[in-house]
């Protein structure tokens, strides 16, 4: 009579379940909390003031002197971003951007003026011409916005925004990535996004895959108009839906919903799903809206293209603290000087950008195709194209309430191209579909954009 040894008969009943669990990828990758931790106040903050010691970083402003204006200070961008490269082994490939805006007495440009971008970007190692892009704005304005000589030290809007793209380059060139980074100094913000436009049409016309734009503008006041002081959030501006679909996507909407799903919108959430899982004690407010009320920035451009983009900024604003000559007023101080940044906040703010950067650069591309179907029936079926990747694990399906803000469920459905979900009916859910990393980061969901007719 034979006998088996205990250990060996469990080893050999649990075996498949050892091996079904390897297959699920971890659900968070602890280098991120490295990256949060490397974020410094004290490098933001020895950036933002040299960049609001230019006295003024107006589009129109000088372009010559060493030490003041817009030259000088777009010069001093591109010297750090060349040190930064020089520190990884020339891992980023710095240069300008540069396009003639023609004057216009109707506009904030009146006289023909060079609108400079600085722009760094850190290659990919396997797919160099995806892209996942941090912008800051350069430049700076006072009171009137064709003003070029009065000071405007814009230390919050927009030193921070640029500062903490600098400190995500310093940061994120210690690691190495599949998909490439780009750190963007945008200029010509103040007088009608011209930098952001440019940078915008070029993509298109290139061909860029863009993953995503954070664009951040404003990231360093906690202290609103409205009397609150709060370091704990900050805000995540999406638009709904692209505003270049087609009719027949907008009709298909009244049918089979989609009206907060669009790309920028998931990058959002997506955005908000990083803050949770990795940063303590701070909340990403996701905000409805292009931008401000009535108002704009530099992911608009991109929007504009077809691209996902965001901006992501403080949560309360001080508006005696922008597009205001420095001064006195009734007892009232008003102007956008260093007093008025929290450098501890605008590092946070920084750190949420890293690590989404990093996550969607290490992340498989966010599956194509994207259909579902199911119905007048009692499951939902989703199909995507899938992709060839070393590094995909597979894909995980997530769902929500039709009034649900965020992603509420999710199942990881292995290295497959289709997937039913047994018992969930699709009248009552909006479904996506996510690449998922070996190493567990995520693409950007994708929600369904086709239907899988009943055979």
């Amino acid at each position: 009579m034979k006998r088996y040894c205990p250990l060996l008969i469990l080893i050999f009943i649990l075996s498949p379940y050892r091996q079904l669990s390897a297959q699920v990828p971890p659900q968070t990758d602890p280098r991120h909390y490295d990256i949060i931790t490397a974020a410094s106040a004290e490098r933001i903050e020895e950036d933002v003031r040299k960049l609001a010691g230019f006295g003024t970083r107006s589009t129109l402003s000088d372009t010559v002197s060493e030490t003041r204006g817009i030259g000088a200070a777009r010069r001093w961008i591109k010297a750090s971003f060349d040190k930064i490269s020089r520190n990884c082994n020339g891992c980023l490939e710095v240069f300008y951007q540069r396009n003639l805006v023609k004057g216009d007495p109707n506009t904030r440009i009146k006289e023909d003026t060079w609108v400079v971008n600085v722009v760094a970007i850190q290659r990919g190692t396997l797919y160099p011409d995806r892209y996942v892009i941090m912008s800051g704005d350069i430049d700076s304005r006072p009171s009137i916005g064709t003003d070029g000589t009065t000071d405007a030290p814009g230390a919050n809007d927009n030193a921070t925004g640029m500062a903490g793209a600098m400190e995500a380059a310093r940061i994120l060139t210690r690691y190495k990535f599949p998909g490439s980074i780009v750190y963007a100094g945008l200029s010509g913000e103040e007088q009608g996004l011209f930098g952001g436009r440019h940078m915008a049409k070029v993509a298109k016309e290139e061909g860029w895959d863009i993953v995503g734009v954070l664009n951040n503008d404003m990231i360093g006041n906690i202290e609103g108009i409205d009397g609150v002081i709060d370091n704990t959030s900050f805000r995540v501006f999406s638009e709904p839906t692209p505003v270049t679909e087609s009719d027949r996507q907008r009709r298909s909407r009244r049918f089979y919903g989609g009206e907060v799903d669009g790309i920028s919108r998931q990058l959002a959430r997506y955005i908000h799903k990083m803050t949770a899982t990795y940063m303590t004690n701070l909340h990403a407010k996701m905000i409805y809206r292009l931008d401000r009320f009535g108002r704009g920035g530099h992911h608009r451009p991109f929007n504009d293209k077809g691209f996902a983009g965001v901006r992501i900024m403080e949560t309360h604003e001080h508006y005696h603290r922008q597009h205001q000559d420095v001064r006195e007023e009734n007892g009232i101080q008003y102007g956008d000087v260093i007093e008025g940044v929290n450098f501890e906040y605008a590092a946070k703010l920084t750190a949420v950008n890293a690590i989404t950067l990093a996550a969607l650069a290490w992340a498989p591309s966010a599956p194509r195709q994207v259909n579902i179907g199911g119905a007048v029936q009692a499951s939902t079926t989703l199909a995507w194209e899938s992709a060839e990747d070393n590094n995909l694990a597979g894909y995980k399906i997530y769902w929500r309430d039709t009034t649900a803000p965020q992603w509420q469920y999710s199942r990881f459905v292995g290295n497959v191209n289709k997937f039913t979900l047994e018992n969930i009916v699709i009248d009552n859910y909006l479904f996506g579909v996510a690449a998922v990393g070996k190493d567990g980061n995520e693409s950007v969901v994708s929600f369904p954009q086709g239907i899988i007719r009943r055979q």
